[in-house]
């Protein structure tokens, strides 16, 4: 089992710039493709940006160039620099990982643990 724990979240001005954080507790993170998603009010929730075990990554087209995943293997924790930010991004974020050595992609249901969410509120 693999609790994952998001925090970074907050209020923000149109273009700013906030760093959402996961920290995993529990065994092979190394071995684990990591995910971001994010869920408006009223709306499905979607794939933001993943990283492989590899360090590869993928984003989703309305987040390219403006949000970067990275994550760091000997801190367990998996994270989301999301600059210039707009309204259109005020959703709940949530971290979530795949199980150890498989292969993800952009569905949700790809992913096996989930964290609790942080609120991220850009005001235009």
């Amino acid at each position: 089992q693999v609790q994952l724990v998001e925090s970074g979240g907050g209020l923000v001005q149109a273009g700013g710039s906030l760093r959402l954080s996961c920290v995993a507790a529990g065994d092979s993170f190394s071995a684990s493709a990591m995910g971001w998603f994010r869920q408006a009010p009223g709306k499905e929730r979607e794939f933001v940006a993943t990283i492989s075990r590899y360090v590869s990554t993928n984003y989703a087209d309305s987040v390219k160039g403006r949000f970067t995943i990275s994550r760091d293997n000997g801190k367990n924790s998996v994270y989301l620099q999301m600059n210039n930010l707009k309204p259109e991004d005020t959703a709940d974020y949530y971290c979530a990982a795949g199980r150890p050595w498989q292969t993800v992609g952009q569905s949700e249901y790809e992913y096996a643990y989930w964290g609790q969410g942080t609120q991220v509120t850009v005001a235009s």
